[in-house]
């Protein structure tokens, strides 16, 4: 948590202040239903930190909102193109990730991530609010936690798990990027309750 977004990496700061500003919510609120400190909050809501995977789902809880309806939509249709995947901000260190499903897809969704060296969901484990998380790493080496359980993947390896048990992952990698691709059924959607 506290790094300043990346240039190209999405705005969520903005949608997270409407809700709340919607629900009637202060930031004192949030922070006490998230266990997150105000200032950390004030300066999410302007784009100038990043959360942990952990800490945004937490906020996400607090507002009652779905950690997937921070996503940005997906360009129209039903296809998504090569070059031209929507970003999305789903918190964690070193990540870019993109939606490769249209964004009102319900019953599955895809992400690809390129997970910097030492990159990954955060230090605190997270749940989703999906059945079942399909991961498949393309390129270079992760490590993913499942309820404690290390499992360590390499290229072309894949792994199916419950996404509402307690997990994180990280990249292996001391150089180059881990591509990975993520699946989760259904969508982690806005219409879909939070944890």
């Amino acid at each position: 948590m506290g790094a300043v977004p990346e240039a190209g990496v999405p705005r969520i700061g903005d949608r997270l202040k409407a809700v709340r500003q919607a629900r009637r919510l202060t930031l004192t609120d949030v922070a006490e239903a998230s266990g997150l400190t105000k200032g950390f909050l004030s300066k999410l809501e302007r784009d100038q930190a990043s959360a942990s995977v952990a800490a945004l789902v937490r906020v996400c809880a607090a507002l009652g909102i779905s950690p997937g309806s921070l996503f940005e939509a997906a360009p129209g249709g039903e296809a998504v193109r090569a070059g031209s995947y929507p970003p999305i901000a789903f918190g964690g260190r070193g990540l870019t990730e993109y939606l490769l499903t249209p964004a009102g897809e319900r019953r599955v969704q895809a992400i690809l991530s390129e997970v910097a060296p030492g990159g990954g969901s955060g230090e605190e484990p997270y749940a989703l609010p999906a059945e079942v998380e399909f991961v498949f790493v393309l390129e270079g080496d992760l490590e993913v936690t499942v309820a404690g359980e290390v499992t360590r993947l390499g290229p072309g390896d894949a792994f199916t798990f419950s996404p509402g048990a307690e997990h994180g992952f990280r990249s292996l990698r001391t150089d180059g990027v881990t591509r990975v691709l993520w699946v989760f059924a259904p969508a982690l959607s806005a219409g879909r309750p939070p944890l």
